[in-house]
C-alpha cells in the first residue's frame, strides 16, 4: 500500500520562529493560552479581539506581538486588519479562528437576537476573516486557516441548541476547505476540543466530563499541528465516544442523550 495513505494530511511544522501568526479571539480561554505559548515560540502574533485591555495582558513584555482590536462583527473592519498585517508582517502563515458564543439552551428557549448573534459570531465571521486572507495566501503560494470548531457538532446535543448547529457548519467548512486548498499548498486544520474550563463553559450547570484547562487545550493544537494533521480533538477518551455516537443508530443516541437528561433533571 502506498505510503501516502499514511502520510499527514498537512505539512508539519517544526519550528515557528518568526511564524506571522493572527489569533482571533485571542483576549480570553483558548485564544489567550494559544497567544501566550506562539509567542513563547517565537512566532510573531496578532492579537484580535474586542476587549484592548486584555489583549494587551496578554501581550505583555513580549516584543513580537502585535495589538490589533477589533468586533468580528463589523465586516468594514476586517479589510482595514488585514491591511494592517500586510503592512506590518508582509502577509500571514496562520490565521486561526478562537472566537465563539455560547448560551447553553433548550429548543423552547431559543430567541431570535441570540440566534442571530451567535451565528454571525460563530458562523459568519470565519467567512469574513477567510474573505478577508485567503486572497493573499494564494498569491504568495502558501498560509494555514485553523477553525476551532467543537465536538458539540459532531452530533446534535441537548443543550447546544445554536452553538451545536454553528459548530456543525464549521466542520463542514473545514472539510471543504481542505478539499479545495491542499493542493495550494494552505494547510487547513480542523479543531474539535472536548470541554475546556473558560468564561463559556462556566455557563453549563452539569458535569463536564474530561474538562481541561485552555493551557492543556493550546498544547494540543500545537502539538497536532506540529505532527501535519487536519483533525486535532481532545482529549482522546472523550471525544472517541462522540465519535462512537455518530455511528449509533438514532434509537440508542436518543435513548442516552433522554437518560442523561433525566439524570440532570
Amino acid at each position: 500500500m502506498s505510503s501516502r495513505w499514511f502520510a499527514p494530511l498537512n505539512a508539519p511544522v517544526n519550528d515557528w520562529q518568526g511564524k506571522r501568526i493572527w489569533l482571533i479571539g485571542a483576549s480570553s480561554g483558548i485564544g489567550a493560552a494559544l497567544a501566550q505559548a506562539f509567542l513563547a515560540l517565537g512566532a510573531n502574533v496578532v492579537l484580535s479581539a474586542r476587549r484592548t485591555e486584555r489583549l494587551e495582558l496578554v501581550a505583555a513584555q513580549h516584543a513580537n506581538a502585535i495589538v490589533l482590536p477589533f468586533d468580528v462583527l463589523d465586516e468594514q473592519a476586517w479589510a482595514a486588519a488585514q491591511l494592517h498585517i500586510r503592512k506590518h508582517l508582509g502577509g500571514l502563515d496562520l490565521i486561526m479562528f478562537c472566537a465563539a458564543k455560547y448560551q447553553p439552551e433548550r429548543s423552547w428557549e431559543m430567541e431570535r437576537a441570540d440566534i442571530a448573534q451567535t451565528l454571525k459570531i460563530n458562523l459568519n465571521s470565519v467567512y469574513e476573516g477567510i474573505c478577508a486572507t485567503l486572497p493573499d495566501m494564494l498569491k504568495q503560494g502558501s498560509g494555514g486557516i485553523a477553525i476551532i470548531a467543537s465536538v458539540a457538532g459532531y452530533v446534535g446535543l441537548p443543550n447546544a441548541s445554536v452553538y451545536g448547529p454553528s459548530k456543525a457548519a464549521l466542520i463542514n467548512l473545514a472539510e471543504l476547505l481542505y478539499c479545495d486548498l491542499h493542493g495550494k499548498k494552505i494547510s487547513v486544520y480542523l479543531i474539535n476540543p472536548g470541554f475546556v474550563k473558560t468564561e463559556l463553559t462556566k455557563k453549563n450547570d452539569f458535569l463536564m466530563p474530561a474538562l481541561q484547562t485552555p493551557e492543556q487545550a493550546a498544547a494540543a493544537i500545537i502539538q497536532g499541528m506540529q505532527k501535519g494533521q487536519f483533525e486535532i480533538h481532545f482529549p482522546r477518551r472523550f471525544t472517541y465516544f462522540l465519535k462512537l455516537l455518530q455511528i449509533m443508530p438514532y434509537r440508542w443516541r436518543f435513548s442516552l442523550f433522554e437518560r442523561f437528561l433525566n439524570q440532570q433533571g
